[in-house]
């Protein structure tokens, strides 16, 4: 019980981060820097309390890890402005889902089973689903068309920073323990490199620290569920939070949508949840 309480960390954390990062304000600049304080605050802490040993080569990599995961966070925040919480959350989750399955079964060769390719194989066609039927866009909008590519061009950036966080961690075998600090620093470094003519220090980078510290709550709650209930339960409970920011986007942001759409993005939502646990049973 305590393990899977642990895994509904991140969920929680995770999955409403995009929506109390835009209830709190600012763009997508201040929020990304506010996001890299709070989480190298949380990471400095436990870090002093786990007192990993740490080599050259972890800071190097974790360092390189934590500016793609910048290059992730900046332009997923950037693309809100062009399709709303409702829909950058889980298109966001469904690249990012699809992105790191494919990477794990082309060069990491991890479905080598029957079960796990029928599994997975269900999965990625689930997440696919999902992510057109959530964009989906009336044909008479030609602006919310234009806007949607916008905002698609922009999360396929976001994914792209993001899976690579994610893999080069595994490319190296670096556990995610002796990462922690590193990451959160080169999270701050490259958010700040990225975001610095912008002018990102400003009330609203103080506000978005809350985020931060959110998001690297969820980060030590998957890291302390995985040894309880293992790879796939966390998995797959991790995922589930994306419901809290698209509720949050189409009911308390008040993102104007059609009954059809909001249908479409609650159905493309729970698609994404579904392949989310298929994959995280092909994890085992």
């Amino acid at each position: 019980m305590i393990g899977i309480l642990l895994a509904l960390i991140p969920a929680v954390a995770w999955g409403s981060l995009v929506f109390v990062s835009v209830k709190l304000g600012g763009n997508a600049y201040s929020q990304t820097v506010g996001i890299t304080i709070g989480a190298l605050l949380f990471a400095t802490g436990v870090f002093f309390i786990k007192s990993p040993e740490l080599t050259l080569f972890v800071w190097g990599i974790g360092l390189i890890s934590g500016v793609f995961w910048a290059v992730g966070q900046v332009n997923q925040l950037a693309s809100v402005k062009f399709i709303g919480v409702s829909k950058t959350v889980p298109i966001s989750t469904g690249m990012q889902l699809i992105g790191t399955t494919l990477f794990g079964v082309l060069v990491f060769k991890e479905w080598e089973t029957t079960e796990t390719i029928l599994l997975g194989s269900g999965a990625v066609l689930a997440l696919i689903i999902g992510v057109v039927l959530t964009s989906f866009t009336q044909k008479s909008e030609d602006d919310e068309g234009s806007q949607l590519k916008k905002g698609l061009l922009t999360l396929l950036l976001s994914s792209g920073g993001y899976i690579a966080y994610v893999v080069i961690l595994r490319w190296f075998d670096i556990d995610g323990w002796e990462a922690i600090l590193p990451q959160a620093i080169g999270m701050f470094i490259g958010a700040v490199v990225i975001t610095f003519r912008h002018k990102p220090f400003n009330k609203y980078t103080i506000r978005n620290i809350l985020t931060g510290l959110m998001w690297a709550s969820g980060n030590l709650g998957l890291l302390l569920a995985l040894p309880r209930i293992g790879v796939a339960t966390s998995f797959s409970l991790s995922q589930t939070g994306i419901v809290i920011s698209t509720l949050g986007g189409l009911f308390f942001l008040g993102e104007k949508k059609s009954k059809k759409q909001i249908l479409l993005v609650i159905a493309g939502c729970l698609l994404i949840i579904i392949g989310g646990v298929l994959l995280g049973f092909t994890k085992e």
